[in-house]
């Protein structure tokens, strides 16, 4: 399974990934460092602009390390986060004085360096050095726990010694910086934390997440459960006079009672039925659905938490492969399943 894994994921970078940013196929090591330095707490259509300015005044390391503090913290002001900005300095100033400007080329070295981490180390090792070292960032996490279905909670600590072994155990020995650059575009573009492509997802077939309808679940975050405001998005899929219902066993708000299908948000999306069809399109592979119903949005004030969201009903002609494990229930009988009151109260209107 992992062998496939990688092998596909290998094949879609070099015949599909589309995915442009200036440091792709980077190999200077001190140009690797820098984007990796400013993408941290960064999105990378902001930091883009920044890494092109930086590289422009300051070339190499040794340009940088003899830069007025000043000037190159002017040219990082609307970044935040500055002590990336007074890390690079330093660590700049120490490669030139101690290491005569030759960066690192062992991962050990590159990881002692001043404000890199794991991440950091490895993506320079592997981008520059080719040294078979995994990253593991955000994207990483999702595609590899959708994929191999790991539930383990990846902002724990077992959860992350779990990926960052399993993410070595598939990584690419022989084309490290390839590979690693081809699953965090992969992440970033297919397997996206929200609405990922699915049906357009050429690992899709062997996919335990997508086989068993956990898609939206995973990957499992232990501080998500302690948001104060979260979004629940509640699909009432519908077929042949019955409506998909799952009951909830994760460790969070209203373990053991039933609910509809979940999308849970970050935020407010604004559904029509347009979008919904897209999603049901993009994820579910629906060709063909009658959005029956989009309620407004309600709230419900727990003891520490505020839950938002929305109702939408949904008429499926057939039920796609992703929602075959989820309970199918006769319309008459849903109103017999205990339900958390953000549903009964739905119920209740006599929206159903």
């Amino acid at each position: 399974m992992e062998k496939r894994f990688t092998d596909t994921l290998m094949k879609w970078h070099e015949r599909s990934n589309k995915r442009e940013m200036p440091w792709k196929g980077e190999k200077d090591p001190y140009k690797i460092w820098l984007s990796e330095v400013i993408l941290q707490q960064t999105r990378v259509e902001q930091g883009w602009d920044y890494y092109t300015r930086f590289i422009k005044k300051y070339p190499t390391i040794g340009h940088l390390a003899g830069a007025n503090d000043q000037e190159v913290f002017k040219l990082w002001e609307g970044l935040g986060y500055y002590n990336r900005c007074k890390n690079l300095l330093y660590t700049a100033r120490e490669i030139v004085k101690d290491r005569k400007g030759k960066f690192p080329d062992q991962y050990e070295a590159i990881l002692s360096l001043k404000g890199v981490g794991p991440y950091t180390a490895a993506a320079i090792a592997s981008f520059a050095y080719n040294l078979p070292y995994a990253v593991v960032d955000g994207n990483v996490f999702r595609v590899l726990s959708r994929y191999f279905g790991v539930e383990e909670a990846i902002d724990s600590a077992k959860g992350k010694n779990l990926f960052t072994t399993l993410a070595n155990k598939v990584l690419s020995k022989t084309k490290a910086g390839l590979y690693n650059q081809a699953i965090m575009d992969f992440g970033a573009t297919v397997c996206k934390p929200f609405a990922p492509a699915c049906t357009a997802c050429p690992l899709q077939k062997n996919c335990i997440a997508f086989s068993e309808g956990k898609v939206n679940q995973l990957p499992v975050k232990e501080k998500s459960l302690q948001r104060k405001h979260r979004w629940f998005y509640y699909f009432l899929f519908e077929h042949d006079g019955k409506l998909l219902v799952h009951q909830r066993t994760a460790k969070d708000i209203w373990q053991n009672l039933f609910e509809f299908y979940l999308l849970e948000a970050d935020e407010l999306i604004h559904w029509d039925e347009s979008n919904v069809k897209l999603w049901l399109k993009g994820q579910l592979g629906v060709q063909k659905a009658l959005v029956t119903h989009i309620s407004t949005p309600s709230v419900q004030q727990l003891t520490h938490q505020q839950i938002k969201g929305q109702f939408i009903s949904v008429r499926l002609n057939t039920v796609p492969a992703f929602l075959k494990n989820y309970q199918w229930q006769p319309a008459k009988n849903i109103r017999k399943l205990p339900f958390p009151k953000f549903i009964t109260q739905y119920l209740e209107a006599g929206s159903l």
